[in-house]
């Protein structure tokens, strides 16, 4: 289990002997982690596939699906953000506080309360215990319940991540990985970011535990995984893949809807495999480039109007008993 902090005090919550809340999910089970994430998009899943839909202000129909997900009875709704660099200084982006701060008054006005709201990776960019503070301080103005993270290769600059789990990782496994269970889906939030050499890596410790904490679910589950690296080999060469994430893929393909949320690459990238989608999320500091497309994947300087049209934030809504999540992108612009 990780911190849980109320969105208003940011106090810890005692999870000794808690019921279950009325979405099924124990105390003990919400506080399994904390964090933010940037860049909202929005998951459809239909026939056990995942469609995905880049919000535009002209798109009433992806606004009309998104509203009737969130207007559900019992339906979840959750956003993820990622990529806020808390610290960076350069000119891809002069003030990554600011447009993060941007990134949370969106999620404050998107016309309902997120269930949690989930940071995928990369909260800092040079993981000092200031920068931890800061974002942690922050991320205290989302007006959720719940805040949940994981750890990106930035989190863990010169000490293994152990700053990062001081914060943010409380009573979870390992390095900071951990899973829970709300609204009928089962949600897994894995740490590929400890054992760089150039690809993501999970290790077979944290492969173990996926296994065990999968070995007793029904295969009609559906389940979402969130990582900072992509579990999938979107462009190895620029180290955006995980070496060892085929033992977890396979892990995962006797259910019927598979989910995967991942930060790292600051672009929206959606690739379907059967019965698993991956999402790779944008970004609320600053653009890299297109694979392929540079050198080296360094923040790219846009002119300042455009900059915005780069960040965002993703939304996510599932009602129980579908076949769907309702997955929607919103740029900050």
């Amino acid at each position: 289990m990780s911190n849980y902090y109320d969105s208003h005090d940011g106090a810890p919550a005692d999870d000794v002997g808690q019921p279950q809340t009325e979405h099924g999910m124990s105390r003990r089970q919400l506080i399994r982690h904390a964090g933010w994430f940037g860049g909202a998009v929005v998951l459809t899943v239909a026939s056990g596939e995942v469609i995905s839909h880049i919000a535009d202000s002209r798109d009433t129909n992806a606004g009309a699906a998104a509203a009737a997900v969130a207007a559900g009875n019992g339906a979840l709704r959750f956003v993820q953000v990622s990529d806020s660099h808390i610290g960076f200084q350069g000119p891809a982006n002069m003030d990554v506080a600011g447009s993060f701060t941007a990134a949370i008054n969106q999620v404050n006005s998107l016309g309902f309360r997120p269930d949690f709201v989930m940071h995928s990776g990369d909260l800092t960019h040079l993981s000092t215990a200031g920068q931890f503070d800061q974002v942690k301080q922050m991320m205290t103005g989302m007006q959720t319940d719940r805040v949940f993270t994981v750890p990106g290769e930035h989190d863990s600059i010169g000490d293994a991540g152990r700053t990062y789990r001081r914060t943010f990782g409380m009573g979870t496994l390992g390095d900071g990985w951990y899973s829970f269970d709300t609204h009928g889906v089962h949600f897994i939030a894995l740490v590929n970011t400890l054992s760089l050499e150039k690809l993501g890596h999970l290790g077979n410790e944290q492969i173990d535990f996926v296994r065990k904490d999968l070995a007793g679910l029904p295969s009609d589950t559906p389940i979402v995984v969130f990582s900072h690296i992509p579990l999938f080999a979107m462009y190895p060469q620029w180290g955006w893949s995980t070496d060892d994430a085929l033992k977890v893929i396979a892990l995962l393909r006797r259910f019927s809807s598979v989910t995967c949320l991942n930060g790292h690459v600051h672009q929206l990238f959606t690739k379907t495999e059967g019965n698993i989608t991956f999402h790779s999320a944008t970004t609320t500091a600053y653009p890299l480039p297109k694979p392929g497309r540079a050198a080296a994947p360094t923040p790219q300087v846009v002119p300042a109007r455009q900059l915005k049209d780069a960040l965002g934030i993703r939304s996510v809504g599932y009602r129980q008993g579908d076949r769907e999540l309702a997955i929607k992108d919103q740029r900050l612009a």
